[in-house]
């Protein structure tokens, strides 16, 4: 049986890609090159996830609260199954409280209280240069969206990250701030998409381990999803 033909850099030329890859499929390998080929540059591989100021002392005043608050939970159950890294912040917790109860962050977690509105303070900031990447992919949930949520993400880009806002995780007081505020950040560069679109993406696959969990948690949310995206995704 003829060895194998190893794919190389100088290989991919448009004279010689079909004849390499037919003789690299023979041995089976051109599937598993395929699978390694689409999870390049996905999410998972260095993403992170970004909690802003979800405390409970804005209850009352945040439009439709609740709807982010479920939403920060899927994705907070995805990302421990996904093993992607957490940060969460409080704005100045002395007087507006801790994070809300249904919020349970993972012992890993990178927290901070903050009296600045841009989520990147001095511990996030270290922690991002601290982990495995030079430039991140940020997902971020939280309030408000026309404040703390935008300064956070116009600083993230200004630093080279590739930031996705969830819009069925981003709230402010007025409705009509979130609008605004995600036109603009996607005309800054940001991603905005829904939590269940990112988290596919983070994905890449079907066949990963992960799959099957991350499948059971999008059916099990399926309802609160629903209702957090007509809800919150008309922009």
């Amino acid at each position: 049986m003829a060895r194998p033909h190893r794919l190389r850099e100088c290989d991919f030329c448009p004279r010689l890609i079909v004849t390499q890859l037919i003789r690299y499929s023979e041995s089976g390998g051109f599937v598993r090159y395929l699978v390694a080929l689409h999870h390049v540059g996905s999410p998972a591989d260095n993403a992170f996830f970004s909690i802003c100021d979800i405390q409970e002392k804005f209850r009352p005043a945040i439009h439709e609260y609740n709807k982010v608050i479920s939403t920060a939970q899927k994705v907070l159950k995805a990302s421990a199954t996904l093993n992607i890294p957490v940060f969460a912040t409080t704005q100045n917790a002395a007087r507006l409280g801790p994070i809300c109860s249904e919020l349970s962050l993972p012992p890993s977690a990178f927290q901070a209280d903050k009296t600045a509105f841009s989520m990147m303070v001095p511990s996030l900031r270290s922690a991002l240069s601290s982990e495995k990447s030079s430039s991140y992919q940020v997902a971020i949930v939280g309030i408000e969206t026309h404040i703390c949520v935008t300064q956070t993400a116009l600083d993230l880009i200004a630093q080279g990250h590739k930031v996705y806002v969830l819009a069925d995780g981003v709230s402010s007081c007025n409705e009509g701030e979130r609008g605004i505020a995600l036109r603009r950040l996607e005309s800054e560069g940001a991603v905005v998409t829904t939590s269940e679109g990112w988290l596919y993406e983070c994905m890449g696959d079907a066949s990963i381990d992960e799959f099957k969990a991350i499948a059971g948690l999008v059916k099990e949310t399926k309802k609160k999803t629903s209702d957090a995206v007509q809800t919150l995704c008309k922009i």
